[in-house]
């Protein structure tokens, strides 16, 4: 079956987050910040909220958003929680995947949607150590089992969600033809076993995601969850195309939620605070901290229409070829970047009260600087953008 792109249960300019939901969010981050602990309460109020299900088409039981909706929602929870935001993430990817992929008449993980609306939460378990070829590569061993099912063996960092995940999305590398391996990608159970977490999530920022190590050691997948047996290396399937665009353009909301909140708090800060020199008056009339925030309002101003672009020709099912890829990885690079220069300049109209860990400008710097680490990398984008421009390096 196949859904309209363009169907949604409400209109597009509302939202399903409250302010009176989102400030219950906000007024728990620093406290899961503080103790590096799960948002296990923000997980129960954004699961009654209907946020696990805005990419599940109306009939399976959801509300039927597309992307460009999604990543809206998404810039609003990051100015509240920026790792409640990250981590729920990963769960709308898949299912953002699932909703691509049915879009375009492919419903081999309408499953995922399904599930979803049926409260199952699922994880990202693809990114390894080490591992700069991302989806065209994979160093965890897929080990092909009777009757078409896979068991998983390696070794997966920074699986968002690790304590409350009931999905997790893998895939390995199956060379038992080794002239021809296959990339396999399936769907874990939580209940499957085989697979051990750790307890290893002690960062700077984006400490409530607790995206743990999750080291798989025979975790079966069975043959109805294995949804792709690619060819090593670049892949024109649509799968790939649907990961790369949902991942890039949420991890760019995420980001942008963090920039808008950031120029808030330096708003507030400049009315809140007074100087002696220049008679007691608010910063907000000093010419310096005038044009320091107007020129990050200015940065500010450019990311969101970007984000609506693309995510909008996605939902349209565009077609932008070979222009995609660079397309996608310069939205993500332009919109970390822009929010680390956003938090930075926010840290400089509000003066030294943004050094104690108890200002919430402090967890903002800490969070934003997790913006590199997110394929693409800044590296890789330029790679990626200058081949498409110039062809493969001789």
């Amino acid at each position: 079956m196949q859904n309209s792109p363009n169907h949604t249960a409400v209109e597009e300019s509302g939202s399903i987050l409250s302010d009176e939901l989102l400030l219950v969010i906000r007024s728990r981050a620093a406290g899961y910040d503080a103790s590096n602990a799960f948002f296990f309460d923000d997980l129960d109020d954004l699961r009654e909220a209907g946020y696990l299900r805005m990419f599940v088409p109306t009939e399976y039981g959801g509300l039927g958003f597309g992307l460009e909706h999604v990543a809206r929602e998404q810039v609003r929870l990051a100015t509240a929680a920026p790792a409640t935001a990250l981590a729920i993430t990963m769960h709308l990817v898949w299912t953002g995947v699932a909703k691509a992929l049915l879009d375009r008449g492919d419903d081999s993980l309408a499953f995922v949607l399904h599930e979803a609306a049926g409260g199952e939460l699922f994880a990202f378990g693809n990114s390894e150590a080490g591992n700069d070829l991302v989806l065209f590569g994979s160093t965890t061993r897929a080990e092909p089992q009777p009757g078409g099912a896979y068991r998983f063996y390696g070794r997966k960092i920074f699986t968002s969600l690790s304590p409350a995940w009931t999905r997790l999305g893998v895939f390995g590398l199956d060379d038992t033809d080794s002239e021809h391996p296959l990339l396999v990608h399936g769907f874990l159970r939580r209940d499957a076993g085989g697979f051990t977490v750790l307890d290893d999530w002690n960062t700077v920022g984006m400490r409530a995601t607790q995206s743990r190590t999750t080291v798989l050691d025979g975790a079966e997948v069975a043959a109805d969850r294995i949804v792709r047996r690619l060819p090593a290396g670049p892949s024109a399937d649509p799968l790939v195309f649907a990961i790369f665009a949902n991942f890039e353009i949420l991890i760019a909301a995420v980001y942008t939620g963090i920039g808008e909140r950031a120029l808030e708090l330096a708003v507030e800060a400049a009315k809140r605070r007074t100087s002696l020199k220049n008679g007691g008056r608010a910063y907000s009339s000093d010419p310096d901290i005038r044009y320091r925030i107007a020129d990050a309002a200015i940065a500010q101003d450019g990311i969101p229409p970007q984000i609506d672009a693309l995510a909008r020709a996605v939902d349209d099912l565009v077609d932008h070829g070979r222009s995609w890829f660079p397309k996608l990885v310069g939205l993500k690079v332009r919109a970390t970047e822009n929010a680390r220069f956003m938090v930075d300049q926010a840290i400089r109209v509000s003066g030294g009260s943004a050094l104690a860990n108890t200002s919430e400008l402090s967890r903002l710097y800490r969070d934003v600087v997790a913006g590199v680490f997110h394929p693409s990398d800044t590296e890789s984008a330029h790679s990626t953008v200058a081949n498409f421009l110039l062809g493969p390096a001789e």
